[in-house]
């Protein structure tokens, strides 16, 4: 025969549901959202100042990486004087070297000796 076992699980469930008061369901939902939403509104609020921290933050950092820049320029622009200040002063010894020489041959000419 047909036992206890045989029987649906779900058998009597929708019978034993009360009818869904509306009204009820609405005022709940009323609590549940006021409940939770001043938190969620300081939440949202939170995260808008974070990001706008976080703005500022990156517009400081992009600033002082160009500062930076600027300071290897520099030390690039000081490194590339110092150069030319070494060969200026190397243009300048090569030029009394000449001169030198110039006079010597000047004086061996007038002194008869051909060269």
């Amino acid at each position: 025969g047909v036992g206890p076992s045989d029987a649906s699980p779900d058998e009597g469930v929708v019978e034993d549901l009360p009818l869904i008061d509306e009204k009820a369901v609405e005022q709940l939902t009323e609590g549940l959202i006021s409940h939770y939403l001043p938190d969620l509104q300081r939440s949202k609020s939170a995260l808008q100042e974070l990001t706008q921290n976080q703005v500022v933050l990156l517009e400081t950092l992009e600033q002082e990486i160009s500062k930076f820049k600027e300071c290897n320029s520099i030390v690039d622009i000081n490194a590339l004087l110092s150069e030319a200040k070494h060969y200026h002063n190397k243009l300048v010894n090569i030029r009394n070297e000449m001169m030198m020489l110039h006079e010597k041959t000047s004086k061996l000419k007038v002194s008869g000796i051909n060269i």
